[in-house]
């Protein structure tokens, strides 16, 4: 088995849906954080100068979701067949689009009223109906794609969690039981359960 180190700055980021990957394969790694001063030196030698990365006998991958495609295909955790990771792949789109849009929306908006006004659209309106799309996507089990844990199920949870800090309150799952069964089915994951209890805790 090849050893595996994942490089990123001190925090959760983009990083953070390969640790739970990581974490839901039992798959042990090296969990290299970075400070912002180290950056510079590192950056003209990574694949496309930007974090994270990950180093296996010799080869250098990057791009968070390539890298979590790759382990989850390595740990079974991409889906049966083509249809399933066609449907994972789905899923995590959707992430990336759900993640995007409250990036360039409200987290870099300067305007502090404007923030505050986006942001209630976001909560109140995009992600409740948004949720109701996902919710008819998973299965009454809480899968996504199959009947077993994939990384489309992990990949909900990783960007729920990472935007709820920026929000006065969490996002809500009322009324999306089938959202709330993914959560349930990957929080109970063993490896992730252990992650989640003593992963470090960082400002980001």
């Amino acid at each position: 088995m090849p050893s595996y180190k994942l490089t990123y700055f001190n925090g959760r980021g983009t990083a953070e849906i390969v640790r739970l990957v990581f974490a839901a394969a039992g798959t042990e790694y090296e969990d290299v954080r970075l400070e912002q001063d180290q950056w510079p030196e590192l950056k003209p030698n990574t694949p496309m100068g930007q974090l994270p990365i990950l180093e296996m006998d010799g080869t250098m991958l990057c791009q968070s979701n390539s890298i979590a495609r790759y382990i989850a295909k390595l740990a079974g955790l991409a889906g049966k067949t083509p249809l399933d990771q066609a449907r994972v792949d789905m899923v995590m789109d959707g992430m990336v689009d759900m993640g995007n849009k409250f990036a360039y929306e409200i987290y870099y908006e300067k305007d502090e009223d404007k923030k505050a006004e986006k942001k209630k659209d976001y909560v109140e309106k995009y992600v409740p109906q948004f949720f109701s799309s996902l919710n008819k996507l998973a299965s009454d089990g809480g899968y996504f794609a199959g009947d077993e844990l994939t990384l489309a199920d992990i990949a909900f949870y990783n960007m729920v969690t990472m935007v709820n800090p920026y929000l006065e309150q969490p996002l809500s799952l009322d009324g999306f039981p089938n959202l709330e069964k993914v959560v349930d089915n990957v929080t109970s994951n063993p490896g992730i359960a252990k992650w989640l209890k003593e992963r470090p805790e960082t400002p980001y």
